[in-house]
């Protein structure tokens, strides 16, 4: 009997008792591992999977972990002063010996599954993926039953805004004040006319050091032009 088995990207046609070098496993020297992507079972009476034969495996032990044949990647690069790079590279492998070949009952049989990098990759999207639908579905079952959903409580900020904007006072009316000083001083918590006109040398000196144009309030005219507006 033979069996046909796919692991890292490559097919492998094997039979008990050969040794492979394969691209490297999650498995210490010693384990017993199992291949679950198994294509073709051959025999007396083959079967050919489609893709995969359902419920068979292949079992094999892992001698060691070794290196491959170290290949040589040179780089010319036409017009670059001769430029060139030379780079070597060894690829991680893993010696394993073919022990059973099962065309039944591999999913009942206890052996870990064979699994490198790639493996670990795809049991680490699964349980994202698994998250997900956990979470779709929990959304699901809550819509069905009327639950609904937590109303998201307003920021206080654009709340400050608002109450802010209800009773300001438009300060582009002051000499030199555009959109944005206008913007700068409701930040800095100056809103309308009044607190303009009611500003002490302390308030002027506090209000230049936060909107960096210091001098520019005597300049202006604000304080006068403010208590004017508020007359008027």
């Amino acid at each position: 009997m033979f069996a046909v088995l796919k692991t890292g990207g490559k097919q492998y046609k094997v039979q008990a008792g050969d040794t492979l070098r394969i691209e490297k496993l999650a498995a210490k020297a010693g384990d017993k591992v199992q291949f679950n992507e198994v294509m073709m079972i051959g025999g007396d009476t083959p079967t050919v999977g489609a893709p995969l034969v359902a419920d068979a495996g292949v079992q094999a032990e892992v001698i060691d972990h070794i290196k491959g044949v170290k290949t040589i990647n040179f780089v010319k690069r036409r017009r670059k002063h001769s430029s060139k790079r030379t780079k070597g590279h060894r690829q991680q492998l893993t010696l394993v010996r073919i022990t059973d070949i099962l065309a039944s009952g591999a999913d009942k049989s206890g052996v870990m599954a064979a699994v490198g990098g790639a493996g670990y990759t795809a049991v680490f999207a699964d349980g994202q993926n698994a998250k997900l639908k956990t979470a779709q579905a929990e959304k699901a079952r809550k819509a069905d039953a009327g639950e609904a959903a937590p109303a998201k409580a307003p920021k206080k900020e654009k709340a400050a805004k608002a109450e802010a904007a209800a009773g300001a006072d438009d300060l582009k009316q002051l000499s030199g004040v555009g959109p944005a000083l206008e913007k700068k001083l409701h930040e800095a918590g100056v809103t309308t006319f009044a607190q303009i006109a009611a500003w002490t040398e302390a308030d002027v000196a506090d209000i230049d050091e936060k909107l960096s144009f210091k001098g520019r309030i005597e300049r202006e005219g604000w304080i006068e032009q403010a208590k004017d507006m508020t007359k008027g």
